[in-house]
């Protein structure tokens, strides 16, 4: 009976530790609970450095798009601009060529004719020199004017200098080789004589 006697006095006591409250901070807690408190606020803590993280990688991730956004913008205006810069010089490279045909037409222009066949072939030559110039002009090519113009180092290349009292200072005196531009583009500068 002892044996029983005992047993049962070990379950009173098992009984009234889960039944005991303590007391803490003014609040009644139950010792079991309070481990379960502290895995909360735990856990609470846990979370918002899990969301703080997050909140991060969400910034981060806005701010890569954003960037992306801008670089495909800034690529798709300079495509754009390359395509019209193209489109509005698609003509250089025939231009470039065409230049050195055209001096030599001027040169054979100069000749004199001195009977009727020379003539004609003068006047065929010169029909064909104009067909050029006009096919060039639509394209936009023109002649750069340098005689009793300022000098412009963007437009003219100065191969001499010379001392003329009839021209002001720093005016082209005489074109020695045509200068060409294609719209707003020199293809080739004007070579001149200049005044000191």
């Amino acid at each position: 009976m002892s044996n029983e006697k005992n047993i049962a006095e070990q379950e009173e006591v098992i009984e009234e530790q889960n039944a005991a409250e303590v007391e803490v901070e003014g609040e009644t807690v139950n010792p079991d609970t309070t481990t379960e408190t502290e895995e909360a606020s735990e856990s609470g803590n846990v979370a918002e450095q899990r969301i703080a993280e997050l909140e991060a990688k969400l910034e981060e991730a806005e701010n890569k798009v954003l960037r992306a956004q801008a670089d495909f913008d800034n690529f798709r205006r300079r495509t754009r601009l390359d395509q019209e810069a193209a489109q509005k010089y698609r003509a250089q490279s025939l231009v470039s060529e065409i230049i050195p045909a055209l001096d030599n037409f001027e040169r054979a222009l100069q000749i004199e004719a001195d009977n009727d066949q020379t003539k004609s072939l003068l006047q065929g030559m010169n029909m064909v020199y104009n067909q050029l110039i006009q096919a060039l002009q639509n394209e936009g090519v023109e002649a750069i004017k340098s005689v009793g113009e300022q000098f412009d180092p963007h437009i003219h290349q100065a191969v001499m200098q010379v001392e003329d009292e009839n021209f002001e200072s720093n005016t082209v005196i005489e074109e020695l080789q045509k200068g060409y531009k294609l719209k707003d583009r020199v293809i080739r500068p004007a070579m001149v004589k200049v005044n000191q």
